[in-house]
């Protein structure tokens, strides 16, 4: 029997996974906001979920054959499907016109809203220290979108919908915990080829495209695909709570390939507002860590 896992602590091994994992994510985004003075959005979110699809085909498929289509909740996974790839057109989207840093900072509402549609769909506990992080993090959003500026624009209103069509493909994923992760990160990928290929006919597509943009294009599509690895291996080892705040490092990676690539670094305000919103999400995680390991500790300090 595996020991039991103590969620105070989370091991060596699982902070550099998840670090690369948001690593990989980033390289990915990088990847296709340059590509995106190329190619059209829709090229680019088919070739994306395409290229997860055969790549985990390749990896999967010969072990699992129709084991990574072989659920119950068939619809549900369809919706979800539907709504991630709603998510990623968006964010691609706002990627061709917003600084990478930017559209990174706004998908990491994110979490604000999960906590919030947690409450009402899942019925899960709206504690004080979560509706501080909501408070906190939506104070945050305003510093980077700033109402009433030239930064509120249409591509940060579509980086704003990216992060709700994400967070809504997290609760959804919560309602099919039981299934799968394999099969959890197939059938979005599907999904997501499959709708896009329909769409490709009525796509403008250029006529022709350098080998070297179609090599990026598969190298960045499997750094995706790479990171959704390393991020379940991440999970196997810690828990959710340890492991939280380590993904906020995936707004260090893009500050810093945003600057280093683009020449683009966040301004102040921008700046001030991945604080709060990176500070208020580190505090919500490790409060709740502490207070996840408070049974075990007082459990351990019975026995003794």
């Amino acid at each position: 029997m595996n020991p039991t896992r103590n969620p105070a602590h989370t091991p060596l091994p699982a902070i550099l996974l998840i670090s690369g994992s948001v690593l990989c994510f980033t390289l990915l985004d990088t990847t296709i906001k340059h590509l995106t003075q190329f190619m059209p959005v829709a090229l680019l979110v088919w070739a994306r979920w395409s290229i997860q699809v055969v790549a985990t085909l390749i990896w999967l498929g010969p072990s699992l054959g129709r084991g990574l289509v072989r659920t119950s909740r068939l619809r549900l996974h369809l919706v979800r499907g539907v709504i991630l790839l709603s998510s990623s057109f968006c964010f691609v989207t706002a990627l061709r016109y917003l600084p990478l840093a930017d559209a990174t900072a706004i998908n990491y509402s994110t979490p604000i809203l999960v906590a919030v549609m947690a409450a009402f769909i899942l019925h899960e506990k709206l504690t004080r220290p979560r509706i501080g992080f909501v408070l906190a993090g939506f104070a945050g959003m305003l510093l980077i979108a700033r109402p009433g500026s030239e930064v509120l624009t249409l591509a940060a209103l579509l980086a704003m919908a990216s992060a709700g069509f994400y967070a809504t493909f997290q609760i959804l994923t919560r309602m099919l915990a039981g299934e799968d992760p394999r099969v959890l990160l197939f059938f979005p990928a599907l999904v997501g080829m499959t709708l896009m290929t329909l769409v490709l006919p009525w796509i403008e597509l250029p006529n022709h495209v350098a080998w070297q943009h179609v090599a990026l294009l598969v190298g960045g599509s499997l750094m995706g695909t790479l990171g959704h690895l390393l991020f379940i291996f991440a999970f196997r080892k810690a828990p959710a709570s340890g492991l939280a705040p380590f993904t906020y490092m995936q707004l260090v990676w893009a500050t810093l390939l945003g600057w280093i690539v683009f020449g683009d670094f966040p301004g102040g305000f921008t700046l001030a507002g991945m604080g709060v919103i990176a500070t208020s999400g580190l505090y919500l995680a490790v409060y709740e860590q502490r207070r996840a390991s408070a049974p075990s500790r007082q459990r351990r300090t019975a026995i003794d």
